[in-house]
C-alpha cells in the first residue's frame, strides 16, 4: 500500500482542469448492460473504481474499448448475470449493474457490494423499488437473486415507487430503479427521487439511447418503459466532489488556483458555505452578462482569516456529505466555532480522531461535530479511512505546519486522479512513497 509525504506551508498556485464525476460515470457504465449496441461515453477518469467497474462489467459480457479518456462498452453475451464477490466487494457502486441486468437479461445474481466505511448504508431501497417493478428477490450467501415475473414475459412492469429512506433520497437506488424502468412495459413513477445531478446525468444518457423519462433533477421522475434501447455517445459531466476539493485546497493554503471545466450549477449550497467562511469562486476572464453553468473556469480567492459557519449535509442541492470532511478540515483553522452535522450518514466521522492528532480542536456529539479553530495544524502520522476523509486529510496536510504522513492512500485513488501530481503541478510538497 502507498502513502502521502506532505510538506505543509505552501500555498497552491496554477491551474486545475475538473476530471469526469465518479459518481456520475460508475452508473452511466452500468447502463450499457441495457443493450447490445455500442455506448460511449467521454470524460471518464483513470480511477481505480473506474477500473473495478471496466472488470466486473467484462464477467458480465461487456467488451470495453479504451481510448484515452473515451470508453465504448458493448453487451456481446447475455447469458452472463452473476457479479461476483470478488470484484464488488471493492466499491459500492457495484450494485447499480442490478437493475439493468434484471431488466435486460430477466434475471441477475449480485454480490452484496463493499465502498467505504462511512456507516450504514444499506440496499433495502434498491430492492423496495425492483420489487415494486415486480422482481422476485431472494436473498442468499451475501448475494442478493433478482428475477423478472413470468407472467409478464419476463419483463419487469411499471409500478409507482416511493423511493425515501431515514436519510432521504438514494442517489444510487433511483439510478438503478430508473434504470430498470427504462426496459419496463407501462409506466413508472419514483417519488423522492435523488436529484443529485449525477442521477440527471444518467438519466440523460439513458434518453439518448432511446428511453423515454421526464422529471430529471426533480423528486418525481416518470419513465415510460420502452420495448429496446440503442447505443449512444455521452459527455460525463465535471466531477463536483472533485472541484469542491480543490477549491477547499486552494483556500487553506491561501493560494492561488484557476479550476476549468467547473460545474458551478452544482455547487450552490457549498459555494454558499464558502463564502460565508470567506472563500469565494469568481468567473475567470469571463464575459460580462456570464451565466453560471456546468464547464466554467474560475478562480479561488480566500481571505487571510476564515469565518466559523454551520454546516449541515442534505440531499442534493443542499451540501454534498462528500465535501464534509473537507470542509471540516478547512473549519479547524477558522477564527471560532464552527458545527458540523451530517444528515446522510451520521457516522461519517473517522476523520475526527485523525484532526485531532493534527492538533484540531474537535468534540463530536451524535451526528455533529464541534470545532473550535486553532492557529495552526501540526503534521502528523494519520490513517485514511475512506475516500472522502482522506481528501480531508491532505487538506489539512497541506496547511499543516511540518511534515504530515498520510497511510492507506488507496482510498484517494477511487475518487481522485493522481491527486498527488495535480498538487505537485500546484506547488504542494507531496510525494507517494510505499508504506513502511
Amino acid at each position: 500500500m502507498d502513502s502521502f509525504i506532505i510538506k505543509g506551508g505552501r500555498p497552491l498556485r496554477g491551474t486545475v482542469r475538473i476530471n469526469g464525476a465518479k459518481n456520475a460515470c460508475l452508473p452511466l457504465m452500468a447502463a450499457a448492460l441495457l443493450t447490445d449496441q455500442p455506448v460511449t461515453l467521454r470524460g471518464v477518469p483513470a480511477l481505480s473504481d473506474v477500473r473495478s467497474m471496466e472488470k466486473l462489467l467484462a464477467t458480465l459480457g461487456c467488451e470495453l474499448t479504451a481510448d484515452g479518456t473515451t470508453r465504448t462498452l458493448r453487451g456481446t453475451d447475455d447469458s452472463k448475470n452473476v457479479a461476483d464477490y470478488d470484484l464488488m466487494r471493492t466499491m459500492r457502486a457495484g450494485i447499480c449493474t442490478l437493475g439493468p441486468l434484471v431488466a435486460a437479461r430477466g434475471t441477475a445474481t449480485v454480490s452484496m457490494p463493499g465502498g467505504c466505511a462511512i456507516g450504514d448504508r444499506p440496499v433495502d431501497l434498491h430492492l423496495r423499488g425492483l420489487r415494486a417493478l415486480g422482481a422476485q428477490i431472494t436473498l442468499d450467501a451475501g448475494y442478493i437473486t433478482a428475477t423478472a415475473p413470468a407472467d409478464n414475459g419476463g419483463r419487469l412492469r411499471g409500478g409507482h415507487i416511493f423511493l425515501g429512506g431515514p436519510n432521504g433520497s438514494t442517489a444510487l437506488g433511483t439510478a438503478n430503479v430508473m434504470s430498470a424502468a427504462a426496459l419496463a412495459t407501462g409506466v413508472t413513477v419514483i417519488e423522492c427521487a435523488a436529484c443529485e445531478p449525477e442521477i440527471e446525468d444518467v438519466g440523460n444518457l439513458l434518453i439518448a439511447m432511446g428511453a423515454k423519462i421526464t422529471g430529471l433533477g426533480s423528486p418525481r421522475v416518470t419513465i415510460e418503459g420502452v420495448d429496446k434501447l440503442g447505443g449512444a455517445t455521452h459527455d460525463v459531466i465535471p466531477d463536483r466532489i472533485e472541484a469542491g476539493t480543490y477549491v477547499m485546497a486552494a483556500a487553506i493554503t491561501g493560494g492561488d488556483v484557476v479550476l476549468e471545466n467547473f460545474p458551478t450549477v452544482t455547487l450552490g449550497a457549498a459555494l454558499d458555505r464558502l463564502n460565508e467562511v470567506g472563500v469565494t469562486v469568481r468567473p475567470d476572464d469571463q464575459p460580462a452578462g456570464f451565466v453560471p453553468g456546468m464547464q466554467d473556469t474560475v478562480r479561488v480567492h480566500a481571505a487571510r482569516r476564515f469565518n466559523p459557519v454551520q454546516v449541515v449535509t442534505q440531499p442534493h442541492p443542499g451540501f454534498p456529505t462528500d465535501l464534509q470532511a473537507q470542509m471540516m478540515a478547512l473549519l479547524t483553522v477558522a477564527d471560532g466555532n464552527a458545527i458540523v452535522t451530517e444528515k446522510i450518514f451520521p457516522d461519517r466521522f473517522l476523520h475526527v480522531a485523525e484532526l485531532l492528532r493534527m492538533g484540531a480542536d474537535i468534540t463530536r456529539v451524535g451526528p455533529s461535530a464541534m470545532i473550535t479553530g486553532v492557529r495552526e495544524l501540526v503534521g502528523a502520522p494519520v490513517m485514511c479511512s475512506d475516500l472522502r476523509a482522506s481528501a480531508g486529510l491532505v487538506i489539512a496536510g497541506l496547511a499543516a505546519k511540518g511534515t504530515t504522513t498520510l497511510n492507506r492512500v488507496y482510498h484517494l485513488d477511487r475518487g481522485y486522479e493522481k491527486m498527488e501530481v495535480t498538487l505537485q503541478a500546484l506547488g504542494a510538497d507531496i510525494e507517494r512513497v510505499k508504506e513502511s
